[in-house]
């Protein structure tokens, strides 16, 4: 599996890409900006870039801008962003930039090895990593909106999950409840979204979120 990391931080990039050769990933390019990064993913032979929101030269949003024109270029291109804080617009802007293929997650995360790298693969494979932290303040941001008042507790609760990129079976352990259990409350949480259901959770995931947005949008 070939990835594109973009870096500005050499150690970290260094580290970054010791870490996922190790793993098993073959790391394409390694790079510091955006203009390497966007010249590296015309390589189509990538399979996913894991790429730091801030780059230079102003260090506010080039590398997610580098990130959402390769999707646009190559629709689907999968893409784990890193970030140091919970950066909403950032986070609405990459997940309405296509479907499948997208991670979001804060850069502790890269403190556990096997949860990272468990998240790289799958935006590979073209689900979804979504930090609980990103997926709680998105959800929250949208919370007093209408549709969102409609669910109830346990339903916002299995949304969170699902948004994750878990599987119904991970989400019943979570919550200690039965995977029948977890499919009667999404077909709920779809119904009240009027979202109609979709036997692929990580499209229904991002159809949410960007429901959410599209709701935040239109009382702005």
């Amino acid at each position: 599996m070939r990835v594109v990391i973009a870096e500005d931080l050499a150690l970290l990039r260094d580290g970054l890409s010791r870490l996922l050769e190790a793993h098993g990933f073959e790391v394409a390019a390694a790079v510091g900006d955006p203009d390497a990064l966007a010249e590296a993913l015309l390589d189509d032979t990538v399979d996913v870039a894991v790429v730091d929101v801030r780059m230079p030269p102003t260090h506010t949003n080039e590398g997610l801008r580098a990130a959402i024109e390769a999707r646009r270029r190559r629709p689907g291109m999968p893409v784990l962003v890193l970030s140091q804080f919970v950066e909403q617009l950032y986070a609405r802007e990459l997940l309405e930039s296509g479907d499948g293929g997208i991670g979001y997650l804060l850069k502790d995360r890269v403190a556990d090895v096997g949860e990272f790298v468990d998240a790289v693969r799958r935006v590979a494979d073209g689900g979804t990593a979504l930090d609980p932290k990103v997926v709680t303040s998105l959800l929250a941001h949208a919370g007093h909106k209408p549709p969102m008042a409609r669910l109830s507790p346990r339903e916002r609760e299995v949304l969170e999950l699902m948004a994750q990129g878990r599987s119904n079976a991970a989400i019943a352990a979570a919550l200690v409840v039965t995977e029948k259990a977890v499919g009667k409350h999404s077909t709920s949480i779809f119904a009240k979204l009027d979202l109609p259901p979709d036997n692929d959770d990580n499209r229904r995931v991002l159809a949410v979120l960007a429901y959410l947005q599209a709701a935040d949008d239109a009382t702005t």
